[in-house]
């Protein structure tokens, strides 16, 4: 791939991604498969004004390591220098960048029952550090090719050739064009004024039908409201939070969900991949799922703790969407939930209550926003997918159509 492309790239993820202000330290957390597009990426910062750049590198046979050979005593050990760290962060609120490239399947083989539990008993201590920090700091969450990757999406070319397709799917995906801040700025007031027009609507639920077999109601919360694309930190900066972006997301009422859906695309989960299930949801809680491939590992996810079956997300993306007319599935998260509705089980979003400013977590929380150490998307869109808004004064909006946007 070209250099003044990914150059391109790179400058789009810490301008509009990002959003880097003059001073600001920004962390990088990535795998080893792109280290050329990283030191590209590192310099755009500097550009952007960073005053330090930390870069942490990750990979996943070493993962597979540490859970074989370590205690779940030792992995689920918080140190105090870790929480020193969570402390600076607190102190300090660096940008984070996540540029994703794992293997959706990499993690297969790894003992989950051992990870989730160590997962869980670090979870009540990190917990207060993260709440602190929620909607204070800039992060985007992007993507470069790994290998493995690659060759899942493209099986029949040789490595290379497969790097360089995913590469050509991600820019086009991402909106990399001449000038992708002007193309940004423009899909930011695209999404904007679609959230505008469903917080005018008053949504009371969102009723889901397909003739897949789903058909699920998902209870609003009266102050909750959707956005889109960029949105604003505490400190006052603006920041897209996932390159790329096609939703228009809310955090639903806890607890108020019936029914069943049924997922279209895979699910990546811990790095291994969750295939052809469905989902029950009694009283706003999953109570019955049912998975052709890693039901237990399904199992394992709802149950993490007591949010993680419940609804945190519901997510609006028209099957007509750049991603899904790519004609890809990707196997990863970020790009198929962009392909397609979605649902997340797990911690909602704060800051999609109107005026969450002036509240705290808790208060934000109370009016209905879950809570949990999971937060995981699932695809539920296709183009047999149709949606209806039930408003608080009792009308009937339609909202999806086979799959696209009724208005």
């Amino acid at each position: 791939m070209k250099q003044t492309i990914l150059r391109k790239y790179a400058r789009l993820i810490a301008r509009m991604g990002a959003n880097i202000q003059k001073g600001q330290e920004v962390l990088i957390y990535c795998d080893l498969d792109q280290p050329k597009f990283v030191q590209l990426l590192v310099d755009e910062c500097y550009k952007a004004g960073a005053k330090k750049v930390k870069v942490e590198f990750s990979y996943q046979p070493l993962e597979k390591l540490h859970v074989r050979h370590q205690t779940v005593t030792t992995m689920a050990k918080v140190e105090e220098w870790e929480k020193a760290r969570l402390q600076f962060w607190n102190d300090t609120l660096p940008c984070r960048i996540y540029l994703d490239s794992e293997d959706p399947d990499g993690l297969k083989g790894i003992n989950q029952g051992k990870m989730a539990k160590a997962d869980q008993k670090r979870w009540p201590i990190i917990k207060p550090y993260w709440d602190s920090m929620e909607n204070k700091y800039q992060w985007c969450i992007a993507a470069v090719p790994g290998a493995a990757w690659a060759k899942k999406l493209f099986p029949d070319l040789p490595k290379g050739k497969a790097i360089e397709k995913l590469w050509e799917a991600i820019l086009f995906t991402s909106r990399v064009t001449e000038d992708p801040i002007a193309e940004w700025e423009a899909h930011n007031k695209n999404l904007h004024a679609r959230c505008d027009y469903l917080n005018s609507l008053g949504i009371a639920e969102l009723h889901y039908r397909g003739d897949n077999g789903t058909d699920l109601t998902v209870g609003m919360i009266p102050e909750g409201t959707f956005m889109g694309a960029s949105e604003t930190s505490l400190q006052g900066i603006s920041f897209n939070a996932n390159i790329p972006s096609e939703e228009c997301f809310t955090s639903p009422m806890r607890g108020k969900a019936e029914g069943i859906v049924y997922a279209t695309k895979p699910l990546s989960y811990n790095g291994e991949l969750i295939e052809n299930f469905w989902v029950r949801f009694e009283n706003g809680k999953a109570v019955e799922v049912k998975a052709e491939k890693n039901q237990a590992l399904l199992e394992q996810m709802i149950g993490m703790d007591e949010g993680s079956a419940y609804l945190g997300e519901c997510a609006l993306v028209p099957v007509n969407s750049p991603i899904s007319e790519s004609g890809l599935l990707f196997w990863n998260t970020l790009f198929d939930e962009n392909a397609a509705c979605h649902l997340a089980l797990g911690a909602g979003f704060t800051n999609t209550i109107r005026g969450y400013e002036n509240k705290t977590i808790e208060e934000c929380r109370a009016l209905g926003v879950n809570d949990s150490m999971e937060h995981n998307d699932f695809m539920i869109g296709y183009e047999g997918l149709d949606i209806d808004a039930v408003t608080r004064d009792g009308k009937t909006v339609p909202i999806f159509r086979r799959g696209k946007w009724a208005f």
